[in-house]
């Protein structure tokens, strides 16, 4: 019978312990403060030579993308608890290996972003940082014949980045 009312008590004292606590955790990793709501996400501006004309756009909806498929945030047009913004800073190919008929045997596509972050409920997580991630490929082929394929890679990249380095819970 004192087992069974040790038991007891125990149970009680767990229950208002787990019940005092806040345990938040998420299977994506993002790591949303309890207070935000909502994110917006401003549209990328260009300012690299030769840019893709609908390139900002795409990184732009993959970003806001990202966030609503990964987090409990609502997208708000402006002035979100958490904002994201920036520039696309270099866009462009250049040759990675030689061969001998000088020509490219692996050329590299490289894109970077400088990026602003701002969380209006906690300014010790802003930043502004450059991301940067490339993807080879063969030199015989065309940047035009690829680039729709290569753009996606490199984004699915850039936006993990930005969602590791603003929500990441590592």
């Amino acid at each position: 019978m004192a087992k069974k009312g040790l038991c007891i008590v125990l149970a009680v004292i767990f229950s208002v312990l787990l019940t005092g606590c806040k345990i938040s955790y998420s299977f994506t990793g993002a790591d949303v403060p309890s207070n935000a709501n909502t994110f917006s996400v401003e549209f990328f501006k260009v300012s690299a030579a030769l840019t893709n004309p609908s390139y900002a756009q795409k990184l732009t909806e993959r970003l806001k993308d990202q966030l609503q498929n990964q987090t409990r945030l609502s997208l708000s047009p402006t002035q979100g608890d958490l904002q994201f913004g920036g520039t696309v800073t270099r866009y462009d190919v250049v040759p990675m290996a030689i061969q001998g008929n000088e020509r490219a045997g692996i050329n590299r596509f490289t894109i970077t972003l400088r990026v602003n972050y701002v969380n209006t409920l906690d300014e010790s997580k802003n930043f502004e940082r450059d991301f940067t991630q490339f993807v080879d490929f063969d030199g015989a082929r065309n940047l035009s014949d690829v680039e729709t394929a290569l753009i996606d890679e490199i984004n699915d990249k850039l936006v993990q980045d930005i969602f590791n380095a603003s929500l990441g819970n590592w």
